[in-house]
Order: C-alpha cells, then sequence, then structure tokens
C-alpha cells in the first residue's frame, strides 16, 4: 500500500508541515508616522536569518526591524526623506544616492519591506529615473521599484552566519524545523513506487523528463511543474 507524497501531507495540514510562528517575536515591517526611534534591545527571532533590533518611538509605539551591521543598542534610527544618509537610517530609494547599499527594500510604498531580508545580504541602487528606481537584487537581477518606497541604509548584521558549518545532520534538522523548512530532502526517484510516482528499481526506468503532464491528478503532478523553460541556460 502506498502513502501520500509530500505534496499530499502538506495539503492536509498537521504541525509536521506547520511553520511554529507563535514562537517568533513579530512581523518586521516599518511603521507608518513615524520620524525616529532609538534601539531598546537586539534579539534573536528562529523566524529570521538576521538579528533583529526592537525599536522604541517617541509616541510610545514599538516594533522590530531587521538589524543593520555596525548599530548598537541606544543608537537613534531616523525615518524619511529628511533622515541622515547613515547606517540603518530609513529612506525613500528617490532620496538615496546611486551606488548605495541598501536592504529590505518595500514592494509597494507602505508595505513595510518585502525584498532583501536574510543575514548578510545587500542590494545596491544601479540608475534612477523619475518613474522608477533600477535597483541590483543580492541574486544579481535587476528590478524596478517605484521611487517612494522605503528601503534601509548599509548591510544585514550576521554575514558570518554561514561561515560555521552544521557538522551534523541532527542540528541541521532541527534548525529546518524551527523555519519549517522539510529536511532531509529524498529524491523521487530514490523511493519506492509505491511512494512516488518516480520511484522504482527498475534501471530503464532512470532519468526520464520531470515535467508534470499538464493534466495530471493530485499525487501525479510532481517534479517541475508548468516550467518556463528547462535545460542549460545558454
Amino acid at each position: 500500500m502506498g502513502k501520500n507524497i509530500i505534496q499530499q501531507a502538506r495539503g492536509k495540514g498537521g504541525p509536521t508541515y506547520r511553520a511554529p510562528s507563535f514562537r517568533y517575536k513579530a512581523e518586521v515591517k516599518y511603521l507608518k508616522n513615524v520620524v525616529a526611534g532609538k534601539i531598546g534591545d537586539i534579539v534573536k527571532c528562529q523566524g529570521h536569518s538576521a538579528p533583529l533590533i526592537k525599536l522604541k518611538y517617541n509616541n510610545g509605539k514599538e516594533n522590530y526591524l531587521i538589524a543593520a551591521e555596525g548599530i548598537r543598542v541606544e543608537d537613534t534610527i531616523s525615518i524619511g526623506p529628511t533622515a541622515e544618509l547613515k547606517q540603518g537610517n530609513i529612506l525613500p530609494l528617490k532620496n538615496i544616492p546611486v551606488g548605495t547599499q541598501i536592504f529590505n527594500i518595500e514592494s509597494i510604498p507602505g508595505d513595510g519591506g518585502k525584498f532583501v531580508r536574510s543575514s548578510g545580504g545587500f542590494a545596491r541602487i544601479i540608475s534612477k529615473k523619475k518613474e522608477d528606481i533600477v535597483v541590483q537584487l543580492p541574486s544579481k537581477k535587476y528590478k524596478s521599484f517605484n521611487p517612494n518606497c522605503m528601503a534601509c541604509i548599509g548591510i544585514i548584521a550576521g554575514s558570518g552566519r554561514k561561515d560555521k558549518p552544521f557538522l551534523k545532520a541532527g542540528k541541521r534538522y532541527y534548525y529546518m524545523k524551527s523555519r519549517n523548512k522539510l529536511y532531509p530532502l529524498t529524491s523521487g526517484q530514490a523511493m519506492n513506487a509505491v511512494d512516488h510516482p518516480y520511484g522504482t528499481t527498475r534501471s530503464s526506468k532512470k532519468g526520464f523528463p520531470t515535467i508534470a503532464p499538464k493534466n495530471a491528478p493530485p499525487g501525479r503532478k510532481v517534479g517541475k511543474i508548468r516550467p518556463r523553460k528547462t535545460g542549460k541556460k545558454r
């Protein structure tokens, strides 16, 4: 008798495939109608790879933001078009010079930040036009943003995170579990035929195309699902 493949088990739901978001510190996004805040603490959240800073504002509000490299507790973070061009400050893209390193960029003005949020990452402003601003992302791809989108100056803290190896599979397992990432990943072709559509021990079945049929039923739609293109990049 077969068993549910991973996609089917995720669809059913359950604690195995559910992120423990009740243990996360807070949602990380920019607040509106604030000008400056003081860093009260630097904390670690298992839902984020980078450290977070706890900002306290003059109006009594508090929120968490991604920490920039080189900032300390009791530093003041300025927010808005008039903010100084300094590490950790938050400005609209139209007020940031070309070539500046930035992170936590808003996708649309007011959404709180969506792009470049993992530790050690940064983007760079490449060119500025009246209607859009071109930014080079950490993947080296270029993306256009609205000039009114907010971004934070500098590089995200925690850049040495990947320098230290996990050494043991158990530590890697619990790290991935804290983020709701499935680990270890098993190839479908390494499974038995009852467990996966690609599973078998017959040598004649190895290496067949992995593009899922257009009208495949649930449980068969595995592999590359409606890919735009396959094969070697040329």
